[in-house]
């Protein structure tokens, strides 16, 4: 099994490094609703595998579980990115430093930081990825409208010069893609949303 997600994550990242979208995306799914689940999800971990149990994990696993289940640690839990990375613990923790630094030490505004991630989530069609960050990005102030341009494809002709120029910042465009491979793997892995959550970006 732990080949299996390693394999996964390997094609994920080559999708992404060679600037191709995912060969299949979460609008193939069924609706990601409670009970309505496609029948291979794990009712736990919301996506193909089972959640590993902490005593099975090594010590990097159980540093990387400790981290995720602490308060405030993340905005899914262990019901997202965090929780695939629990089968590839060491790599997680490199990908979280980058994470972390990209969101909230790399100098960007939380507003600027959610539209870009949301325009990340949108370009990959990340149910997950958006259903987390919409209401994040509306707690730090961008404006409904401006989430409908991401939302719809509509035209940023009538938004502010910088809420429309954002993907051109080099260490953004590095937040942007850092979203995007977060999106391959929730793709691969088919991630559903949590119980009861209701999907917010509408898909094909």
């Amino acid at each position: 099994m732990l080949r299996r997600i390693q394999l996964i994550c390997l094609i994920g990242a080559a999708a992404i490094l060679a600037g191709a979208r995912p060969a299949f995306t979460q609008a193939d799914s069924p609706p990601t609703m409670g009970p309505t689940m496609p029948s291979d999800i794990d009712p736990q971990s919301g996506f193909r595998l089972p959640l590993p149990k902490r005593e099975d994990l090594d010590e990097a696993g159980k540093a990387h579980y400790d981290r995720a289940t602490a308060p405030g640690a993340s905005i899914a839990g262990l019901q997202g990115p965090t929780g695939i990375g629990l089968y590839s613990p060491k790599a997680a923790a490199h990908a979280r430093a980058l994470n972390r630094y990209l969101r909230f030490e790399a100098g960007f505004v939380p507003r600027i930081r959610e539209i870009a991630i949301l325009t990340t989530a949108r370009e990959m069609d990340s149910q997950f990825e958006w259903s987390a960050h919409e209401p994040e990005a509306l707690k730090e102030g961008v404006e409904p409208r401006v989430i409908d341009v991401i939302k719809h494809r509509l035209s940023t002709a009538d938004l502010d010069e910088t809420d429309a120029t954002v993907i051109e910042l080099v260490e953004l465009v590095m937040l942007m893609g850092n979203y995007a491979g977060t999106a391959a793997l929730l793709t691969a892995v088919d991630m559903q949303l949590h119980p009861g959550q209701k999907p917010l970006l509408p898909l094909p």
